[in-house]
């Protein structure tokens, strides 16, 4: 099984819920990356700064967004998940990240089956110093490699809905490797 192209996502129920495979836990300075070729893990590195991922980080399978990737999607919950886990995450929100790579969506979710999280529908309703934790995490992390990373204003779950669309038919319409 293939995580990128055999995990199906329902487009009718990504409101409620979309499959979040985790790549890298939270609290991890290991920065794993999705072989598309072979559907492994990766460790593309460990990060030179002194941070850590504040989230649960992974991918929406059969998505292909801006940066030629699958779409990123980060879970908030209350324990660290091995990579490859899939959780049902329900998104509330996003932002969106320039690198060297170019135009990189983050979508903020929750873990619905975490009841510390689940109650939670829109990223305005999130702690305002959890998005901060969140934002300061993507404008640092590269610093050190001597790369920058800008995170434009944070969006609601509507548009997060939108980008996950997109993804999707992206997807569906042919990426170079969307298809094995």
């Amino acid at each position: 099984m293939h995580p990128l192209h055999d995990i199906h996502v329902a487009a009718t129920s990504i409101a409620e819920f979309v499959p979040a495979v985790i790549e890298i836990p939270r609290g991890s300075k290991l920065k794993y990356e999705l072989d598309k070729r072979t559907g492994l893990l990766m460790l593309d590195r460990v990060l030179y700064s002194s941070v850590h991922y504040p989230a649960n980080y992974g991918f929406i399978p059969q998505t292909h967004a801006g940066d030629g990737d699958p779409l990123d999607i980060l879970v908030l919950m209350q324990e660290p998940v091995h990579p490859l886990t899939i959780v049902r995450a329900r998104p509330i929100g996003g932002f969106c990240m320039r690198d060297d790579k170019g135009v990189d969506d983050k979508i903020i979710s929750v873990a619905i089956d975490d009841p510390a999280y689940a109650h939670y529908n829109d990223s305005g309703e999130l702690p305002p110093h959890v998005l901060v934790e969140l934002r300061r995490f993507f404008q640092d992390y590269k610093v050190l490699e001597g790369k920058i990373s800008e995170v434009d204003t944070l969006y609601d779950r509507g548009r997060a809905l939108e980008v996950i669309t997109e993804s999707l038919d992206a997807y569906k319409t042919g990426a170079s490797w969307a298809k094995p």
